[in-house]
């Protein structure tokens, strides 16, 4: 029993590595990330105002 789920647990950790993070996720962190700055700096920029 032991041997199997070490067999299995090498297996799915040498596929994991081979598929990567993965682009798509990456670009759309990249872009949620600079639309919440965008969004804080517009809704900010209003309150000096005042």
């Amino acid at each position: 029993m032991e041997h199997t789920s070490a067999a299995w647990f090498t297996e799915a950790a040498t596929a994991a590595a081979r598929q990567g993070p993965g682009d798509l996720l990456r670009v759309v962190l990249i872009v949620m990330v600079v639309g919440c700055v965008l969004t804080a700096w517009f809704l900010l920029r209003g309150y000096k105002r005042r």
